[in-house]
């Protein structure tokens, strides 16, 4: 007890016990997280404002400064920005994924030669549509620069929407078109407050997302036209089909609509580009012969004497630019003091390393990927490279669960519907439809420090039966197993037919031209 409580409790004992359990419940109170990162009392903690609220609150309100900000920063705002940006993109689709069929040729009843036959249909079907233009709803890209679109725009804008519509053109085999619309045309309709509608996005009693409303203009462009909106069902009502793709990011339950990926680090990014261009013209400064002139006896701007001409700035006398090497005449009682600004700054690349450092773990982009900088041993670089290669992965994975595959099913849909593929029981049962529009998408290989190394482990992988030739293929070139051994084929027959190749009979192996066989 303090000196006030035992005052308190020798003149009025009651309320000196009052005291005492009080303050036995506050520490009841405080225990646990209350005494960490939930106390109230810490002076570490007292100057932390926060504030909670539902993933509508936290996000959409702020979700038009985000976007700003970040395509400000991708722009231009910050190199480090649009190298992040496009170091994800380049690894996740690169020049594109790519379809492989993988239908369930048991289950459909198909022989080997039949599944190799429909197999190679579905490819030459697909790509008369996907390597066309008119796959793109205004023409723009083809199916594979669709995918790095979406991908760029989502991770900018936090999210991103295809519309699928049906658009018939003369020299098109196909009807149906990916039409992208940027994450701004989703929004409230006339921007109203709507308890169903939040973001745009309107859901149901069950928080089903059902419908999307699109204005008919960007927001922050010219409004060019009076604002309308358009209300596009998730689903088709007598159909089923699927009308809108929302590529987003979900962090949170109840989330509608997604953050831009540099949301956690702008300030920080903003920052270092604001650091990095004063050390950049402090350097410059340094380089030149800088000179303040201190006068006693004249009051009249240096650049005051020159010629117009010769002038930066003939309405700003005291405009004056640098020049390396520059001598100044000086007038009567005027003295000379030099500028030093002590640059290069010795400990700019450690700041701005630790920094960067800490951008790549919110990005999930080690360092050494995000300033493209390998120093380290062949150990660390690899390590390196494969925790990138771990995010790469789950994202490529989600892009093709929210686009490339529910794509690929309409598509497959019309060319059944259309006679260009024979698909038995196609529309009949949900069992079949999904038997046959089972497919991988590969894209690029994350690429060997050492290909030697890998290759070797590829190897054992394969003679130890813990992976296929096929899977190692994608993996370390992105190519097809298949293809490549029809390929090889080819060239062996030529190489063959030109005498540069000999195949022993007896024992198959392949000899060199010139090569010969040791006879026992």
């Amino acid at each position: 007890m303090n000196r006030l409580d035992q005052v308190i409790s020798s003149i009025s004992p009651k309320w000196g016990l009052k005291r005492q359990v009080s303050r036995q419940k506050l520490q009841l109170v405080n225990s646990g997280y209350g005494n960490h990162g939930a106390s109230r009392t810490k002076k570490s903690l007292l100057g932390w404002n926060y504030r909670g609220g539902s993933p509508d609150e936290d996000i959409i309100k702020n979700l038009d400064v985000l976007r700003q900000r970040s395509r400000d920063l991708y722009s231009g705002g910050a190199a480090l920005a649009t190298g992040a940006l496009k170091t994800s993109r380049t690894n996740v689709i690169g020049t594109g994924l790519k379809l492989k069929p993988s239908f369930d040729a048991n289950f459909l009843g198909m022989s080997e030669d039949e599944a190799k036959e429909f197999k190679q249909n579905i490819i030459r079907e697909f790509d008369l549509w996907a390597d066309s233009k008119n796959c793109d709803a205004s023409r723009m890209n083809n199916f594979y620069d669709l995918q790095q679109l979406a991908y760029l725009s989502q991770l900018m804008s936090g999210d991103t929407f295809a519309l699928l519509p049906f658009i018939e053109r003369k020299n098109s085999t196909y009807d149906i078109c990916v039409r992208l619309i940027e994450a701004d045309r989703c929004c409230n309709p006339d921007q109203k407050k709507n308890k169903d509608i939040m973001g745009g996005v309107e859901v149901d009693e069950n928080g089903a997302v059902i419908a999307y409303h699109f204005v008919n203009q960007h927001p922050l462009g010219v409004q060019s036209k009076k604002k309308e909106w358009s209300r596009v069902e998730v689903f088709g009502e007598e159909t089923g089909r699927r009308n809108v793709l929302h590529l987003m990011e979900s962090e949170r339950p109840e989330q509608r609509r997604g953050v831009p990926i540099l949301a956690p680090v702008i300030e920080s990014l903003k920052q270092i580009g604001r650091y990095t261009e004063a050390e950049l013209m402090a350097a410059v400064v340094s380089g030149l012969f800088t000179v303040f002139v201190q006068s006693n006896q004249s009051d009249d701007p240096l650049a005051s004497g020159l010629e117009e001409d010769e002038q930066l700035d003939p309405e700003n006398n005291d405009a004056i630019e640098l020049g390396n090497g520059s001598v100044i005449n000086l007038l009567p009682g005027e003295t000379v003091e030099t500028a030093n600004p002590g640059r290069p700054n010795a400990v700019f690349d450690t700041f701005v390393t630790a920094i960067l450092r800490q951008v790549g773990a919110a990005l999930e982009i080690p360092y050494e990927l995000l300033v493209k900088h390998f120093t380290a041993s062949y150990s660390a670089s690899r390590a390196a490279l494969l925790e990138a290669w771990k995010s790469f992965r789950m994202r490529r994975a989600w892009l093709v669960s929210d686009f490339c595959q529910p794509i690929y099913e309409e598509w497959f849909a019309e060319a059944v519907a259309k006679g260009r593929i024979l698909a038995p029981g196609f529309f009949d049962d949900p069992l079949i439809r999904k038997a046959y529009t089972k497919a991988e998408w590969h894209g690029p290989s994350p690429g060997q420090i050492d290909p030697l190394k890998e290759v070797n482990a590829a190897t054992k992988r394969i003679e130890q039966k813990l992976s296929t030739r096929e899977r190692e293929t994608a993996e370390l070139t992105g190519g097809d197993f298949e293809t490549n051994v029809r390929q090889l084929i080819r060239e062996n027959k030529i190489l063959e037919e030109g005498g540069l190749m000999v195949i022993d009979s007896e024992t198959e192996e392949v000899l060199e031209h010139g090569e010969k066989r040791e006879e026992e």
